[in-house]
């Protein structure tokens, strides 16, 4: 691609791709035309499988404004091209956001960061809005502003504008393109807009529709049928019915239209399939505010980005991404995230005058605002609302820009398998079409020589490429998968991405998420340790008692949490729920009714039952004369702050029935509750009490509390920042909760550690907690030394550094620098682990680049990390050529479940679309039987494509030869061997299931490998040697002459020869005769000897005995074959073209098979016993070129790796030698 006007569109993003602009040149037009004339239209073929190719021919480079077309090709390791048209449109403005009535822009402070503008009429059509408004309306409506023209185009479901401040083509994705403050969202965009303002957007964003069309059959069919396989096929079909070959190329044909059919009706269910997943509830009826205070019912595909709608309090399904301004929400994300339980959305901080916070001046980021975000096609379950005030949210994004559009589009548009396997594939393809060349050659030399007629030639010689390119090679390829994909679905493994199933026979690595995953979804609670006057109390098993009931403590289990009623049941997160039940409280929320009759009431209550209560109220507790209240005691939920993955808390604010303050609660991680209390509240052996729990595998939750100032209404508070309500807390003590591993887990590890497949725990849970759950699970053993890496980010002039520090007591010190410095010896090497935080992560990404791949060579557990962190450390085990596996329960783990090699979902949810597989059995059992899949369908590819090159080869060399002597295959031998013998070969051989346990070593990845292409080039000289053989032994036969329809070589009358001379037409193609009866016979056991030889079992598939299928097919075959040949029938004779030869020549033919079996078989079980020998003396040199085994090498001999616990690493301000860091000793 030029670099002169060279565009670069969404840089640093995954869909990343560079742009060159051209338009079209009409005398290049003109010569593609006269091109496509002179070669019968194959160069428009070729223009139409090779874009690039398409838009260099008739087009001449040009800025990109200027572009009638533009070429771009992804910047990822894939490289593909893709062609797109650039469309005009007039509109009347050239910003979504001006405001065409008041003649000025919108009034937000900041200049809006694009000026560009696109219309419903994007695909060429007049389509009006719902008021029967067109753009061309707008235009005249709007005649002070001189029309725009605007320059756009679609690719992949995107539509991409021209940007004349950026000079480049960008996306426009909605309301978060202004970079609004919450505050400014509250403040300018609440208020709704005019049907003017919906109509002139609705021009630049178009229909809010996610839009899956459903291509017709016809479309669906042309596409198929010019794919390159297909073509090649015609030319063959043509190629044949030319030389009079019609009962084969009819055969083809057939076959052709099954797989065509077969494949139309796969694509076409995906496709209706997922149409009416997002169709079910993309439409719907909503009501939006206008401007004028008006509140108007519309369909939800006339919605733009900045209405504001109103959310029913019945529920609704939210058709687009929108930000609470008002109310409160309880939604089920399951589409998005795989979690089940309905999570609590609440209103976006709005600041009041006179108050500061960081949250209401930040810019509004759907990521970091997802707490206050309805997503598109989530399901909103209910609403809370007070008098007077509707739930209202705005319109951030519609259509394909929303949360749910991107789910789909990345299923409409996924990346490219890359796999090893089908890369090799192609090369071996492209080594074929040499050796067909040179038989292209030597055919034409040969029938020039003997003077053959031109048709002939033209004919035989294009015969030879279509027969050592196999037409049924990818048919035959995919049939391992196909019966793999069905043996998954058998044990409850559904596959979306069949292709990935061979990929998954590589995994070396595999992930796991711990909560749900490892261990069990339910918590049980353990006890609680209270904590008074900044000290601990004995630790209680219930926290029911009745001396606690009145207690902040027990006050903050029961309002610090996001539970909800639905349908009478309570509902929300499994730990929410143990910590309430453990209460013994009850929870009750307000009806429509009540909130309509009263003021300021509170949306949901929680009380203690009678049986809880004291008799009389005991005023020797703390704060215990605030509740010596002789009426009802309750506690009302005034606001909630929803927990945050990224700030690892949530906190409430509450107030006690007839109290005039309120109360404020937060849970959380001890660590972060920890740091936001009064450091007085904190007992001195926090940290050795925390460390004590976490370190029994325990999942352990802080709780606090602050009596909040009276100046804070009920009104502030529903305006106030979080920030101002989590600070000077008062720490109450912990919740220790029980995490059991599921009882597969570590039977299920032990066996992929005897696999040498890796293991790795990536959890958002507390470190330690992480640490003793895999001790426990045997992912890292008794014996082993985990090292804990704490990254410190630069501060006050000092640069980052790494603190190293051991999992276990201080007192073993001293044992991990002993054990440290053993670690230094190579067999030592696997003994040492590191585990780390997301945050440590993240500096160490960010500060030691070059250190991340040596600390996720060895990295164990990853604690505390976020869902895109997840994603990264993925990235960073593929970037040292890991095969990553990833298994998770659906719930944040979407990201690093769609980049993973194999991606295993254990939800059942809609979120496994994201997911290339997903298990009914919520355990971790499906890891090693998709594995051990994987293995069967990869070593089955090998074996058929491996069948498929020999098959080939073998029928290129009979041909050949019977070239030498003008003649060929019969039309219905070469039906014979290609129907009856290869394709019920291929697709029996393919059907043997996967090895019972998985092995210590991987198959090979590649064909393009030492033994395998040994194994084949030892087998076609074989047969190229047997053939040779049988070919010229039969010339010098004593009974040997040119066969004529009156030979006698097996003692038949000459009163039947002459008998079917009379009745039979001349043979102009020479096809019966000695050589061709000899070679067919020969090379048909040889078809069956090289598929048993090649169809492999141990160690990764199931004996080829155990295949009934394929040893009764193979068994009839040969008993066929050998019967005919002894005992022949003048039917089966006659219509294979084959003559009769003598007995003393059968046998010889019988000696050639035998002789040429038992070489085969030697030669190849002697490859097998050498590839074996190699394994045992050099394991990884299979693997060696992989990046993580060089690094490993390189560890093994560097006396400063692991790093010791009197130690510390620091990142270098200007790095030298490459190395961005020094080791330190510290005391």
């Amino acid at each position: 691609m030029e670099k002169g006007d060279l565009k670069v569109l969404n840089k640093g993003e995954d869909e990343e791709m560079e742009l060159q602009g051209y338009r079209l040149c009409r005398w290049r037009l003109a010569l593609v035309g006269l091109g496509v004339l002179c070669t019968g239209g194959f160069l428009l073929l070729l223009l139409y499988w090779m874009p690039e190719w398409c838009v260099k021919a008739t087009c001449i480079p040009t800025t990109a404004c200027d572009a009638e077309v533009v070429l771009l090709r992804s910047t990822d390791e894939f490289r593909r091209w893709f062609l797109a048209k650039v469309r005009v449109i007039l509109a009347p403005g050239s910003n979504p956001f001006h405001n065409l009535e008041t003649q000025t822009t919108s009034p937000s402070p900041t200049p809006p960061p694009f000026s560009f503008s696109s219309s419903s009429l994007a695909n060429g059509d007049t389509r009006h809005s719902s008021h029967g408004i067109p753009a061309q309306e707008l235009i005249r409506r709007y005649v002070e502003y001189p029309p725009t023209k605007i320059h756009y185009f679609t690719l992949h479901s995107t539509k991409y504008y021209w940007n004349d401040r950026v000079q480049n083509f960008q996306v426009l994705t909605g309301l978060d393109d202004l970079n609004v403050t919450a505050a400014t969202l509250h403040s300018e965009h609440s208020k709704g807009l005019t049907r003017n303002q919906q109509e002139y957007r609705r021009l630049f964003f178009g229909l809010n529709e996610i839009e899956v069309k459903v291509p017709s059959v016809f479309k669906l069919l042309i596409k198929e049928v010019l794919n390159p396989f297909y073509i090649f096929q015609l030319f063959s079909v043509i190629l044949w019915s030319a030389d009079e070959y019609y009962y084969y190329a009819i055969a083809i044909v057939l076959m052709s239209l099954i797989s065509i059919a077969t494949s139309l009706y796969t694509i076409k269910k995906q496709y209706v399939m997922l149409h009416d997943m997002v169709a079910a509830h993309s439409i719907v009826r909503v009501s939006v505010c206008r401007a004028n205070n008006d509140i108007e019912e519309i369909m939800s595909t006339d919605l733009v980005p900045g209405d504001v709608i109103v959310i029913p309090s019945n529920g609704t399904i939210m058709p687009c991404d929108a930000v609470l301004v008002s109310g409160t929400c309880i939604v089920n994300e399951s589409m998005l995230t795989g979690e089940s339980v309905p999570v609590t959305k609440t209103n976006l901080p709005n600041q009041l005058p006179g108050e500061s916070g960081d949250e209401a001046l930040s810019a509004y980021s759907i990521e970091e605002h997802k707490r206050h975000t309805l997503f598109c096609g989530t399901n909103v379950i209910q609403t809370r609302f007070y008098t007077g005030e509707l739930v209202k949210a705005v319109v951030v994004r519609t259509g394909f820009s929303t949360a749910k559009g991107q789910l789909v589009r990345s299923i409409l548009y996924p990346k490219p398998t890359d796999f090893k396997l089908y890369r090799d594939a192609y090369l071996f393809l492209l080594c074929l079409v040499g050796v067909a060349g040179i038989g292209f050659v030597y055919s034409i030399a040969l029938s020039i020589v003997n003077k053959v007629p031109a048709k002939t030639i033209i004919i035989e010689s294009l015969d030879i490429i279509t027969i050592t390119v196999p037409p049924a090679l990818p048919a035959a390829m995919t049939a391992g998968i196909v019966y793999a994909q069905r043996r998954l679905k058998n044990i409850g493994i559904f596959c979306i991405s069949p292709q990935r199933i061979n990929i998954c026979g590589q995994i070396n690595l595999v992930c796991f998420d711990k909560t749900g995953t490892l261990t069990e979804d339910g918590l049980d609670l353990w006890g609680v340790q209270r904590v008074e006057n900044g000290s601990f109390l004995q630790s209680d098993e219930k926290a029911s008692k009745e001396n606690l009931v009145k207690s902040q403590f027990v006050a903050c289990m029961a309002t610090c949490h996001s539970l909800t009623k639905i349908e009478g049941q309570l509902s929300g997160d499994p730990l929410d729920l143990k910590m309430f039940e453990a209460t013994g409280w009850i929870l009750e929320e307000a009806t429509e009714e009540e909130t309509a009759l009263h003021n300021r009431i509170m949306p949901t209550v929680v009380r203690p039952t009678k049986q809880l209560l004291p008799s009389q109220p005991s005023s020797t507790e703390q704060d215990m004369e605030l509740y010596d209240l002789p009426s009802q005691y309750e506690i009302g939920i005034v606001r909630q702050f929803p927990f945050s993955s990224a700030l690892q808390r949530m906190s409430v604010v509450a107030r006690l029935l007839g109290e005039k303050r309120m109360d404020a609660y937060m849970k959380g991680a001890p660590e972060v509750v920890a740091h936001h209390c009064k450091t007085e509240t904190v007992p001195d052996n926090f940290a050795e009490v925390l460390e004590g729990y976490t370190k029994q595998g325990f999942r352990v939750i802080a709780l606090a509390h602050r009596r909040l100032e009276s100046k804070l209404t009920w009104h502030k508070v529903q305006n106030v920042n979080r920030d101002h309500i989590e600070t000077n807390m008062e720490f109450l003590g912990l919740i220790i909760m029980q995490n059991k591993l599921k009882t597969e887990t570590s039977a299920v590890l032990q066996d992929l550690h005897r696999a040498n497949i890796r293991t790795v725990m990536v959890t958002g849970d507390n470190i330690l907690t992480a640490i003793s759950v895999a001790r426990d699970c045997g992912m890292i053993l008794p014996q082993d030394t985990v090292i804990i890496s704490d990254a410190i980010p630069p501060h006050d002039g000092q640069t980052a550094r790494i603190t190293w520090r051991c999992a276990d007591k201080p007192s073993m010190a001293a044992h991990l620098e002993d054990v440290s410095i053993s670690l230094d010896e190579p067999k030592q090497q696997e003994r040492y682990h590191f585990a780390m935080n997301g945050k440590s992560f993240a500096i160490i990404s960010e500060h030691f680049p070059d250190m991340l791949p040596k600390l996720v060579l060895h990295g164990t557990v990853f604690a505390r990390m976020a869902p895109d962190q997840k994603t990264q450390l993925i990235e960073a085990l593929q970037d040292v050529e890991y095969f990553v596996a990833m298994c998770g329960d659906g719930a944040n783990d979407c990201g690093a479940l769609k980049r993973a090699h194999s991606g295993i979902s254990l939800s059942e949810l809609e979120a496994s679309v994201a997911s290339p597989f997903t298990s009914r059995t919520p355990n971790i059992s499906c890891v090693p039987s998709l594995i051990r899949e994987g293995r069967a369908a990869l070593i089955t590819s090998f074996c058929v494509f491996k069948f498929m090159a020999l098959y080939s080869i073998i029928q290129y060399i009979s041909v050949t030869l019977l070239y030498s002597i003008l003649s060929n295959l019969g039309d219905f031998q070469f039906l014979f061997i290609d129907i009856a013998i290869i394709l019920v070969l291929v697709f029996t051989m393919s059907r043997n299931p996967a090895w019972k346990e998985l092995v210590a070593h991987p198959p090979p990845s590649g064909l393009i490998s030492g033994p395998l292409l040994l194994s084949v080039l030892s087998q076609i000289l074989i047969c190229f040697g047997f053939q040779m053989l049988a070919f010229f032994w039969v010339q010098i036969q004593p009974w040997y002459t040119i066969w004529t329809p009156l030979s006698d070589a097996c003692n038949v009358s000459s009163h039947t020869n002459m008998s079917n001379l009379n009745e039979t037409e001349v043979d102009d193609h020479n096809i019966q005769n000695y050589e061709n009866t000899s070679l067919f016979y020969v090379t048909c056991f040889q078809y069956l000897l090289v598929a048993i030889i090649f169809s492999k079992g141990k160690p990764f598939r199931q004996p080829s005995y155990k295949n009934w299928p394929f040893v009764v097919t193979a068994l009839i075959l040969y008993i066929f074959l050998l019967t005919n040949m002894f005992y022949p029938a003048q039917a089966i004779d006659e219509f294979l073209q084959i003559v009769c030869v003598p007995l003393d020549w059968k046998l010889k033919l019988v000696l050639v098979i035998v002789a040429n079996a038992v070489v085969s078989v030697v030669v190849e079980k002697g490859f097998e016993l050498l590839a074996a020998d190699k394994c045992l003396c050099c394991p990884n040199k299979v693997t060696r070129k992989a990046r993580y085994m060089h690094l490993a090498q390189e560890l093994s001999v560097d006396p400063d790796w692991p790093p010791k616990p009197t130690t510390t690493t620091e990142a270098k301000a200007c790095p030298e030698n490459g190395s961005s860091y020094q080791m330190k000793s510290i005391s």
